[in-house]
């Protein structure tokens, strides 16, 4: 028998996606095959403590990770190698296993966003998903939204604002906010996921009230206006040279839009694979997701996210998510599974992909001096 792959799961973080992380892990290690990999997990407080839980797969029924009393750890990213070591006081040093790639199962701030991607190519170790540019621009919607631009990607109209800029000026914010905008508008903040931070406003108390909400996740926001009578839709990406799209689905939210507790909690929301829209439609918002994927350097996975006018079917990017969901039920999962990839043979081939990617990295000359 051949040997197994040794698989970092990571999960939790300091995001405010913490919670919904660990579903997407518990999720994803019960899916993957135990003769083919050896599974070692590895939680994320939210202060950034590194623990290590190994096999124990009761680790992943907590609802944080920061419940949990386990040996502290790290990679030993200082010698380039992919060994996860003990951490613990007194007991530093001891390796606990040497990992061959890690699945990084974590959403939103230092987990999506290139920073934890930058310490694995400390690391040497290959991991799934997109790369720290990738990563980061995705993030950072503001930078997202350039890259679209400059892709040729159609958007709704916004406007980007820092956290010093509004203080110093919030009369002449809203007033050019309400002059180049047409209520209602959305506020989001410009570095979360899992619309976390985001709120609609109708009129000028709401808006001031959702920048100043959204001031809080971040220091850098958008205020987009609304796709009224638009169908959300989602499409998933995933490969590494040749990246192939999903069929496309529809989002249905349940209320005014798709917020945080709709889209984990709250069981409101429903969902249409196929999207209802025109086949001819559905191809180019398939093509547009793979523009918009090409456009910030994605590798590995994505959810491309897209509004479509009702009436026009003019096709609007809404944003690219480099580690969406990760649940059987979740989005991206369930587009593949309409696509024809079940949801054991996705996991599969997104490690099959993270290696592909760490060897050709491997074959530059700056790595192997």
């Amino acid at each position: 028998m051949s040997k197994k792959i040794n698989v970092g799961v990571i999960f939790g973080g300091r995001s405010a996606e913490h919670e919904v992380s660990l579903m997407s892990a518990k999720s994803m290690v019960a899916a993957m095959d135990k003769d083919k990999y050896c599974v070692h997990l590895i939680g994320i407080t939210h202060q950034g403590q590194w623990l290590y839980a190994g096999q124990d797969n009761n680790s992943l029924e907590y609802k944080t990770v920061d419940e949990q009393t386990l040996p502290a750890t790290r990679l030993d990213f200082s010698n380039a190698s992919a060994k996860l070591i003990n951490n613990t006081e007194g007991q530093q040093g001891a390796i606990f296993t040497q990992l061959d790639v890690i699945f990084p199962v974590l959403h939103g701030p230092f987990g999506e966003d290139g920073t934890i991607q930058g310490l694995f190519e400390l690391s040497n170790i290959a991991y799934v998903g997109c790369g720290v540019a990738a990563s980061a621009i995705a993030m950072d919607k503001a930078l997202a939204k350039n890259a679209f631009k400059a892709a040729g990607l159609a958007q709704m109209d916004y406007q980007v604002y820092k956290y010093q800029h509004y203080l110093d000026h919030q009369s002449a914010t809203i007033a050019s906010i309400e002059r180049e905008l047409n209520y209602p508008v959305f506020i989001k903040p410009a570095n979360m996921g899992s619309s976390i931070g985001i709120s609609k406003a109708h009129n000028q108390t709401e808006l001031i009230k959702g920048i100043e909400s959204a001031f809080e996740f971040d220091n850098k926001i958008i205020i987009e206006v609304s796709a009224d009578n638009a169908a959300e839709v989602e499409c998933a990406i995933l490969g590494f040279d040749n990246p192939e799209a999903s069929v496309v689905g529809e989002i249905l939210a349940g209320k005014e839009f798709y917020d945080y507790e709709t889209k984990y909690f709250d069981g409101k929301s429903q969902t249409i694979i196929p999207a209802a829209l025109p086949e001819s439609v559905l191809e180019e918002v398939r093509a547009a997701a793979l523009i918009a994927f090409a456009a910030i350097d994605g590798s590995g996975l994505s959810r491309v996210d897209f509004f479509v006018d009702r009436k026009t079917h003019k096709i609007y990017i809404n944003e690219v998510n480099t580690m969406p969901g990760f649940t059987p039920i979740s989005m991206y999962s369930k587009l593949w599974q309409a696509s024809g990839v079940e949801y054991v043979e996705l996991i599969d081939l997104l490690i099959e992909h993270a290696f592909q990617k760490h060897r050709q990295q491997a074959r530059l000359i700056c790595q192997t001096r």
